[in-house]
Formats: C-alpha cells, sequence, structure tokens
C-alpha cells in the first residue's frame, strides 16, 4: 500500500494553478472571511480555527481509515485514498462546545481502486459501509466513503463534485499523480450549468425535508439542528449557483464569497443584494457552524424567506440554462420542454430503471435522465405544495411513480436519493 501521508496537518494538497489558502501571515496576524468571522489563515489543516486537540483528532480519524481501507481492500488493488469536502480543502467546520472545538460536517473519503467501478462497489461498498458505521462512533461524526478510480476520473465529464476533490483534497495515501489526465476538472469557468440546477435540486431538497420536520406535531432540538443546518446550506448554495452561471465558482467559500460580493454583470438582478447577504451567513456557518436555539416559530419564518428567494434563484437559473421563460413553480412543473436534454438515451432508461424500478421501462418519457422528473417532483412538492390538492397530489405520483398518497416526502425522498 502507498505510504500514509496526511496523518498531521502536513497533508492539504491545493492546485496550484489556482489561489490556494493563504499563507500564514509574517505577522502572526487574521485575516477576515467573507462570512464576517474573523480566522487566522493556516496551511495544511483540516480547519481554519479549530483547536489543536481537534485537528489531532481529526488526523487520528484518518489514520484509522488509512488502516481500516488496508484491511478491507488488496494493495494491488487499492490507487489512492482522499479527504476531500470541507475538512480536505483546510475549511473543515468547527463546533464549540463546552467540552471543547467538535467537528461537525461529514468526513467524505474517495477510494480510488483499480478496475471496473461496478464491481468494486459489489465488492467493497458493504465492507466501507460497516467500517464507517464503526469509525464514526469514536469519531462523533458521520464518515462516507465514495468509491472511483483514477480512469473514472478521467473519462468523466465536468462536474462540481469532481472540481471541488480536484482543488482541494488531502492524501492519505497516494498523491497528485492520479490525477494526470483530470485537467479538464480543474476549469471552473467550463462547469457546465446543469451542475449549479443539480446543486440547488439537493440544497432545495434538504428545505423540503426541513420543512416536513416543522409540519409535524413533535419538534425536537435535534430536529431544529437539522432545519437550521439545512437553511444554512441552501444560503451557500444559491450564491454558488449564481457563481457557476457566472463562470467564477472556485473550491473555496471564503473566495467564492468574495467573488460574489465582486461580481460584474449582477448587478441587473433584482434579488442578488439578498443572495450575497444569505451567501455571506452560509460561509460563517460552514466554518463556525452552531446549533440552532430558534424557537420552531422562527425557524418556519427563516425557512419560508429563504425558500421564497430560492424559487427566484432557481427559475432565473432554470430559464438561463434551458432557454425558456417559465414565470412560476407551476408553469416549469407543467413545461414539457426537456429539463435534463444532453444525456445518451439507453443510459437514461437504465438510470431510469435503477430510479423507479423495472416499471419505468413501461412508462412515457423512459428515454429522459430520470432527474427530469425529480426536478418536477421537488418545484410541484417545495413551491406549488402538491400535498393540498388532490390533482397535485396524483401529478406528483406519477412524476415518482410512487402509490401511497399519504407519504409523497418518504416517497420524494427515496427517489431523490438514488438520483441525486
Amino acid at each position: 500500500m502507498t505510504a500514509i501521508l496526511a496523518t498531521s496537518g502536513a497533508g492539504f494538497q491545493p492546485a496550484a494553478s489556482r489561489i490556494p489558502n493563504p499563507p500564514p501571515s509574517e505577522t502572526g496576524g487574521t485575516s477576515e472571511c467573507s462570512g464576517g468571522c474573523t480566522v487566522p489563515p493556516r496551511v495544511g489543516h483540516f480547519t481554519l480555527t479549530g483547536s489543536d486537540a481537534l485537528e489531532q483528532h481529526l488526523a487520528k480519524v484518518c489514520k484509522s481509515v488509512h488502516a481500516g481501507i488496508g484491511r478491507i481492500i488488496p494493495a494491488h488493488k487499492l490507487e489512492g485514498l482522499a479527504l476531500g469536502g470541507g475538512y480536505g480543502r483546510g475549511e473543515g467546520g468547527v463546533l464549540r462546545t463546552p467540552a471543547g472545538d467538535q467537528p461537525y460536517n461529514d468526513l467524505e473519503f474517495y477510494v480510488f481502486v483499480r478496475g471496473p467501478s461496478w464491481l468494486n462497489e459489489r465488492f467493497f461498498a458493504k465492507p466501507l459501509h460497516d467500517l464507517g458505521g464503526e469509525l464514526s462512533l469514536s469519531a462523533g461524526i458521520e464518515l462516507e466513503f465514495k468509491i472511483t478510480s483514477a480512469a473514472t476520473l478521467r473519462r468523466s465529464p465536468q462536474s462540481l463534485f469532481y472540481h471541488d476533490l480536484i482543488m482541494g483534497h488531502r492524501w492519505l495515501a497516494g498523491d497528485d499523480r492520479l490525477f494526470a489526465g483530470c485537467e479538464h476538472h480543474r476549469d471552473a469557468e467550463a462547469i457546465p450549468l446543469s451542475e449549479a440546477t443539480r446543486l440547488l435540486m439537493n440544497r432545495c431538497s434538504g428545505l423540503l425535508f426541513a420543512r416536513d420536520k416543522l409540519d409535524h406535531e413533535r419538534f425536537s432540538s435535534e430536529d431544529g439542528d437539522f432545519v437550521g443546518r439545512n437553511i444554512a446550506k441552501t444560503e451557500l448554495a444559491l450564491g454558488d449557483a449564481v457563481l457557476i452561471a457566472f463562470g467564477k465558482y472556485h473550491w473555496s467559500c471564503r473566495e467564492r464569497g468574495q467573488r460574489l460580493s465582486d461580481l460584474a454583470g449582477a448587478d441587473t438582478l433584482s434579488w442578488i443584494e439578498e443572495v450575497r447577504q444569505r451567501h455571506a451567513a452560509g460561509v460563517e456557518f460552514k466554518l463556525q457552524p452552531h446549533r440552532s436555539s430558534l424557537a420552531r416559530a422562527e425557524l418556519q419564518d427563516h425557512l419560508c424567506k429563504v425558500t421564497c428567494l430560492a424559487l427566484r434563484v432557481w427559475l432565473w437559473l432554470e430559464n438561463r440554462r434551458l432557454g425558456c421563460e417559465c414565470r412560476s413553480a407551476a408553469g416549469y412543473a407543467s413545461s414539457r420542454i426537456i429539463k435534463w436534454p444532453d444525456t445518451n438515451r439507453w443510459r437514461s432508461r437504465l438510470a431510469n430503471v435503477r430510479v423507479f424500478g423495472p416499471r419505468a421501462l413501461l412508462i412515457p418519457r423512459n428515454s429522459r435522465h430520470p432527474r427530469e422528473r425529480i426536478l418536477n417532483a421537488l418545484v410541484l412538492l417545495l413551491w406549488v405544495r402538491a400535498q393540498t390538492s388532490p390533482a397535485l397530489t396524483r401529478k406528483v405520483q406519477r412524476e415518482l411513480l410512487w402509490s401511497k398518497p399519504t407519504a409523497m416526502i418518504p416517497g420524494y425522498r427515496e427517489r431523490w436519493s438514488r438520483a441525486s
């Protein structure tokens, strides 16, 4: 197995062709992030402001992950192991508690395995899932493992997902030579608009699940934390989607905040100032998260405002991406325009089977990507409020191929999780 490279603070790998984390100040000063928080610029760490104890804890988790992977995947199969996400980019969240600094966001590990991905998934997905569950208990945070390969990365089209990984990561095994031939993923200006839509689809799904918790009679402090976290994620995503649309995305959330403030050509958008303000709040939450202490009514009001803003950004983005003029959520959902046009028909049919089951082979539009149905269902459930109308409920059921009208949100969650 390749030697471990990142069990301390010295494994962060920003690409040289992009703006790295700011170098340490010669005077020991601090810098202010776009979210309004003052942070010491530290290179090679998991976080910007976390204590030494937190940094050591995360390094210990990485060491345990590396050892666990070695027990599951043979050395001749393992190409590399990298930590992605905020902690891999050195911008992981720091939760302040009476017991000291704690991690907050999930740890996302990318396991590069030689050979066909579908075969590797079959052999290694469950053992890795079990390893994540085992280590999550001691880590105090969820661990996720994504199986891929260098060959898959090289031949995959550009995506936000792969851009963030390649531009900011922390190697546990292997090094950047694994990314040879992946230069197309570095070009942020060429990230397709569909990636902005995909980002909003996922974050607005979080708003839908948050509203569902608020609608239940029982509402716990854990529910409040879930709602607050998903609101903050959406606030960040709204600004990120605008940056993607203008070709100005950046892997660092702090740099994105600055770029959004300086963005030329966006001043004609009537909602851009609110997006900037909420994006700044999203950056601050990402770096310095906290568990929400707001009452249910306050969270409902916050959610309502962000949901309304999200619709305005959604329609602007989709009209720009698809060349249409949808003026309302209902108009968008009823539009017959192909909403995920650049896909292979046969791959789309297979994707529909994966998301909806074998019956998808018999439905209309099975040559279109299943995300089209997910987009329509999300818009109906989140903004048109399909549960209030039997006719709209039936429409969502048809989109999701879901037979239980009283369980629409669980049905949407199941289909979305397979298509996101």
